[in-house]
């Protein structure tokens, strides 16, 4: 789900037209395609200050990503798939997009290189076209295995991981929420691996942005395992799930946005404790990281966690800028400060 933003800080109308001037890219043809990527760096998160912890995160570093290829934004969700280098990700307008993370000697991001665009492909080998089918939400990655949800179309799909062609056709997987109860996008936002050593034994987990029961909750689901089944997230304050990870231990981070035509954009992070999640629980946890408009945010929609060499955990925010002049692609990069 694309979120507006503030064209800048202060301006209410930017808010308002850029609810009409997103207008989606469209998948083409089957062609992997290059895309130079410019990239500005972002040393203070917080607008005007140089702190660095904020919550139980310490701000690490960002950058601000543009790119002239006219597929390039969308971007809903990212997955490294080594230590903070080689990544992918999917745009929901249908697009697979990977590239790598250059930092420096210090190891903070500098620049994106080897960036690639290429469609997500339907059962018979075609590009997916239209927004209702291309609207990719979700991403997570294990092994040579890619998990993906859609919304609009609900579905979650298997693909093998083929960073050369981005040839693999889906395998669609049973949806584990009844598709009644799956608003119009509003559908699965999340899909992520539980830690083998986890009580979850290396389980996906599909959580939805704002599919809600009787009493107001969010769906969400793990997918196989001992602890196959329904579950809830307590919806909280009228913020809605963007994406989510496991941190090692376990532990499910839950990225959250609101937005308001008063206060654009707020978002924050919960920790949910991986012993809560279990069949018909209603899961809740304490917010480790908040940010709002005073802040280096946009409509933040991808979060990965990861190690890093040094052996800290990191997690990474990627936003959305739904393809409109008044957004903006973000990478943002943080230390868990435990």
């Amino acid at each position: 789900m694309a979120y507006p933003a503030l064209l800048d800080r202060r301006g209410r109308l930017a808010l308002l037209f850029s609810l009409f001037c997103a207008l989606p890219a469209s998948a083409q043809d089957n062609r992997v395609v290059p895309a130079e990527i410019t990239a500005r760096p972002i040393v203070d998160f917080r607008i005007g200050s140089t702190e660095t912890r904020f919550g139980d995160l310490e701000f690490v570093g960002g950058l601000e990503l543009r790119s002239k290829n006219n597929d390039f934004g969308g971007l809903s969700a990212f997955r490294y798939l080594d230590s903070g280098k080689a990544f992918l990700g999917i745009t929901d307008t249908g697009f697979w997009y990977a590239g790598e993370m250059q930092r420096d000697a210090k190891g903070l991001p500098v620049s994106v290189t080897d960036f690639r665009l290429a469609p997500i492909q339907s059962a018979d080998g075609t590009a997916v076209e239209g927004k209702s089918n291309s609207d990719a939400e979700g991403m997570a990655v294990s092994g040579k295995t890619v998990t993906v949800t859609f919304e609009r179309v609900h579905r979650i799909a298997e693909y093998d991981l083929d960073l050369k062609n981005f040839a693999s056709r889906p395998k669609e997987l049973p949806l584990p929420v009844p598709r009644n109860e799956l608003r119009n996008n509003r559908g699965f936002e999340t899909i992520a691996y539980a830690p083998a050593s986890s009580s979850l034994k290396g389980a996906r987990v599909a959580v939805t942005e704002k599919s809600i029961n009787k009493a107001g909750d969010i769906f969400a689901a793990v997918l196989e395992g001992p602890q196959k089944g329904l579950f809830y997230v307590k919806r909280l304050d009228s913020f809605d799930i963007s994406d989510g990870d496991f941190l090692p231990n376990g532990d499910l981070l839950l990225l959250e946005r609101r937005f308001s035509l008063s206060s654009g954009i707020t978002l924050r992070i919960r920790r949910i404790a991986a012993a809560d999640i279990k069949p018909g629980a209603t899961v809740d946890g304490p917010a480790i990281f908040a940010a709002d408009m005073r802040y280096q945010i946009d409509n933040m929609e991808g979060l990965d966690v990861w190690q890093a060499n040094d052996g800290s955990t990191r997690i990474s925010l990627m936003s959305d800028d739904n393809n409109s002049i008044l957004q903006r692609n973000l990478y943002l990069e943080f230390r868990l400060a435990e």
